[in-house]
């Protein structure tokens, strides 16, 4: 064989991994009857947040979180820039996140977009609407603006069947606003599609739908108008719920099917409403999609989960009434890194990014061409790296090491190295509080720590308590950070441990 017959074969390997629409072959997922096609539509992204798709002209509109919407032209996979949103805040989680596109008919298209801005120091939520057409939007309409923060801002939104906004907020790191209906932090708002409130609300004269929530990131509507959540808990309980009007779902009294953390007699006579799901050890979940169509039989009525911390999709199998989720698959975990939001296409393709250029990348992230769009649709062939699903426990278990523990409950905010991400979590390398008296990191563990200043430096995130933990649980993971990360402190024992609390 020459040289030239060598050089041909293999500009036709490479060219077999391409598509004419410039879309990147990766893999195969190989299900039970079915094999989906796993494709790169786009890289060189800037952290996209949301994914709508333009019905009307066939694009993908995804938002960046630095201010940009884009649209990725179904027919050759072009990305070009729609509008720069201006004034938007962004720092760490904050900036241009969520977005609803509503094309009820042809004369009628908006785009509803959630971002943050920054005015006197102070940090808002706003909820604005844009004439929408053909890849161009115009005539911006602020219609609400509520308090916002450097974290928990929630922002997913979604048109429903009703004709009506819903509107995900978090509550802007301030537990209280989550129970107090009389502020819209931590609130399912419900809003007419003028910015107006419906005089069919639960709550006469208020937006509020549904309350006590820490901090939603997905948002979806199912058959039958069922809507689910994707949220956010503290150290524990990540959760997926079901939305029902005048639904109190506990935050923060309360995480995932737990009993109420201190239940006082006024809270006796509050009905929590539990999640379809909860995770602990957490998994950071994202962007949720429901799955209808017929086209991947085995994914038909599921939520399509994307996560952060798990680097994963989840495929959540539901109930025939979709008021229960009765299975749970794992989808490219730790591949692809932070996955941020998916999307449905009536021909039941599915779309996801990636985002790994955000504030928080886990190892090995982000790769040169971070961030990307990927697609899964259905192929009668295996073609490159074959993937399968993996069926997910709903009660996992965590090997009682002081390695497994931290990764689990710690690296995700102070990385596997234990250097943490500066300004925002302290590094455990040499730190006085972890090499110093036994008891004090035995008390941070236990109780958190809401003091922002560490040794002089001011940090942006507090850290929560873990006091879930077993008590050889969290002597372990004590043990684990005293004596690595260049740390030659002496361990602890359990007794020592228990004397503290």
């Amino acid at each position: 064989m020459n040289h030239i017959t060598i050089l041909l074969l293999y500009i036709c390997c490479i060219l077999s991994s391409c598509t004419q629409k410039n879309e990147i072959i990766i893999g195969t997922v190989e299900l039970s009857n079915s094999k989906l096609l796993l494709t790169q539509e786009a890289d060189s992204l800037d952290v996209p947040w949301d994914l709508q798709y333009d019905k009307t002209n066939n694009y993908i509109i995804f938002s960046e979180i630095k201010g940009n919407i884009k649209k990725l032209d179904l027919s050759d996979n072009s990305v070009k820039l729609i509008a720069t949103i201006p004034n938007v805040f962004q720092q760490r989680t904050t900036g241009l996140l969520g977005m609803a596109l509503y094309q009820p008919h042809q004369n009628e298209h908006y785009l509803f977009v959630s971002y943050t801005t920054k005015t006197n120091e102070k940090i808002y939520s706003n909820l604005c609407r844009y004439i929408y057409k053909d890849g161009t939007i115009t005539n911006p309409n602020l219609l609400l603006q509520i308090p916002g923060n450097t974290g928990h801002n929630g922002s997913r939104i979604i048109i429903g069947t009703d004709k009506k906004i819903y509107w995900a907020t978090g509550d802007a790191a301030i537990d209280a606003n989550a129970q107090d209906i009389s502020k819209q932090n931590g609130k399912i708002l419900r809003i007419n599609i003028d910015g107006s409130i419906p005089n069919d609300n639960p709550i006469p004269n208020s937006y509020v739908y549904a309350w006590g929530f820490r901090n939603m990131q997905g948002l979806a509507q199912g058959e039958n108008s069922l809507i689910y959540t994707s949220e956010h808990g503290d150290a524990v309980e990540d959760e997926v719920n079901l939305i029902q009007p005048l639904h109190n779902y506990g935050w923060p009294l309360i995480e995932g099917k737990n009993t109420p953390k201190k239940e006082t007699d006024s809270m006796k006579a509050i009905t929590f409403t539990t999640p379809l799901q909860s995770w602990t050890p957490v998994i950071a979940p994202a962007g949720i999609a429901y799955y209808g169509s017929t086209k991947i039989a085995e994914w038909r009525k599921s939520l399509i989960l994307s996560t952060l911390k798990s680097q994963s999709l989840r495929i959540l199998k539901l109930s025939e009434d979709g008021k229960a989720i009765i299975d749970e698959y794992t989808l490219f975990k730790d591949e692809l890194g932070r996955l941020r939001s998916v999307l449905t296409l009536p021909n039941g393709d599915i779309y996801f990014c990636s985002s790994n250029r955000d504030w928080n990348p886990q190892k090995g992230f982000p790769k040169p061409e971070d961030d990307r769009i990927y697609k899964l649709s259905l192929t009668e062939k295996t073609v490159g790296r074959v993937f399968h699903p993996v069926k997910t426990t709903l009660t996992p278990v965590v090997e009682v090491s002081g390695k497994n523990l931290y990764e689990a409950y710690c690296a995700s905010c102070h990385k596997a190295d234990g250097k943490g991400i500066t300004g925002t979590f302290p590094s455990l390398a040499k730190s006085t509080a972890v090499n110093g008296d036994q008891q004090t990191l035995s008390q941070i563990i236990l109780n958190g720590l809401k003091d922002k200043t560490i040794a002089g430096v001011k940090y942006e995130a507090s850290m929560p308590a873990f006091n879930f933990l077993k008590d050889e649980e969290a002597t372990a993971i004590i043990n684990y950070i005293r004596t690595n990360f260049g740390n030659q402190s002496s361990t602890i024992t359990i007794n020592q441990f228990k004397q503290t609390k």
